[in-house]
């Protein structure tokens, strides 16, 4: 019920938002042909932006609709993924913004964009280690996780102050290196909108499983259980997310009548990352959102390569999606094979999941 009222939120409300974005000014940025080596993104100078917002909007409206109709309340794991999410929207809003009101394609700088991060994500990680429910299980865990917590891999094994230390860095890194993954990915249209349906639909089925598979509804420890707080919350918050992005891809997909900006690919770093930490699968995100980290991986080899070689290009132009423009890809035959690689990589972390259950069974 989340995900089909999400999904029809952004399907059928989005050409409203566009009319009111285009009343507003909200159109997209482009550098001139002299300040970008890809001259015919020009042609999407003025298309609306800022379209998150649509699929933000949808999925908290789907998430509590959702829980509502199945007679369940709205948990505190599920609230923690809804805040990383506005949070990092709301970062992702004001470099937008930026850009709109100066129109010029420069917003927030880095070490800001970082800074904004960071207030969204410690408040979550303070709150994801503490208040327990009933049975005095937490959102989070002082574990590194990869399938479920990793026993030797505890941050709080040399005392609570370096623990905690040491727990606030951990989720930092994931949350801001998944963020910007995204936001790089984020370069045509309906890339990061169609691999994040394949990234947070997987982290849905992983949730859903731990629900079918928990410790709580087995009364024992069944060997395999999953620890994993409020799980089912879990599986319906990302589930009505993927909702909302569907319907808003459906306006998003080559040519793009719509952009999701900063506000958008923000916000679905800051799903990925909450699912990741809140699942426990935290290392696994690397295989999930294996797509992102081809982006992001990219820019970082560039750049190393460059200062290694002295003025030398691994890539024509990095990230790796405008290295296949300027070898003379169409832009649809890119965001398409990309797709196919997301949803591979996906369905493999996926795979391995249930494999590792297996192994504990």
């Amino acid at each position: 019920m989340a995900t089909a009222i999400s999904l029809a939120f952004s399907l059928f409300l989005t050409p409203v938002f566009l009319k009111v974005f285009r009343r507003i000014g909200w159109g997209q940025v482009i550098r001139t042909p002299e300040d970008i080596a890809n001259p015919s993104h020009e042609a999407k100078r003025g298309t609306p932006t800022m379209g998150g917002v649509i699929f933000i909007v949808g999925t908290i409206v789907g998430y509590f609709a959702g829980t509502a109709f199945g007679g369940s309340t709205p948990a505190l794991s599920a609230i923690l993924v809804l805040w990383l999410m506005v949070g990092f929207g709301v970062v992702g809003f004001i470099d937008d913004y930026m850009k709109i009101r100066s129109q010029r394609s420069l917003g927030l700088s880095g070490w800001r964009k970082v800074v904004g991060q960071l207030l969204v994500l410690v408040p979550f990680g303070v709150v994801a280690l503490n208040f327990p429910n009933r049975l005095g299980q937490y959102p989070a865990s002082g574990y590194v996780s990869l399938f479920r917590d990793i026993s030797w891999l505890n941050l709080f094994a040399f005392g609570a102050v370096l623990g905690w230390i040491l727990y606030l860095i951990w989720i930092s890194v994931i949350g801001v290196a998944t963020s910007n993954s995204v936001n790089l990915t984020d370069g045509l249209d309906g890339l990061a909108a169609g691999s994040g349906v394949f990234v947070v639909g997987a982290y849905s089925l992983i949730a859903f499983w731990q629900f079918k598979q928990t410790c709580v509804n087995a009364g024992t420890a069944l060997a395999g259980c999953y620890e994993v707080r409020e799980p089912l919350n879990l599986a319906t918050v990302s589930a009505a997310f993927a909702g909302g992005l569907i319907g808003f891809l459906w306006w998003n997909a080559p040519k793009a009548k719509v952009f999701m900006g900063d506000v958008g690919s923000m916000a679905i770093g800051g799903v990925i990352t909450a699912m990741a930490i809140l699942t426990r699968t935290e290392l696994l995100l690397l295989v999930i959102a294996g797509i992102f980290v081809l982006s992001s991986g990219s820019v970082i080899l560039q750049r190393a390569y460059f200062k290694i070689t002295r003025g030398k290009r691994l890539f024509l132009m990095s990230p790796f999606h405008h290295h296949l423009e300027m070898r003379g890809w169409q832009e649809v035959t890119i965001v398409v094979r990309l797709w196919i690689i997301a949803g591979l990589l996906a369905v493999s972390a996926v795979g391995l999941f249930y494999v590792d259950w297996l192994v504990q069974v």
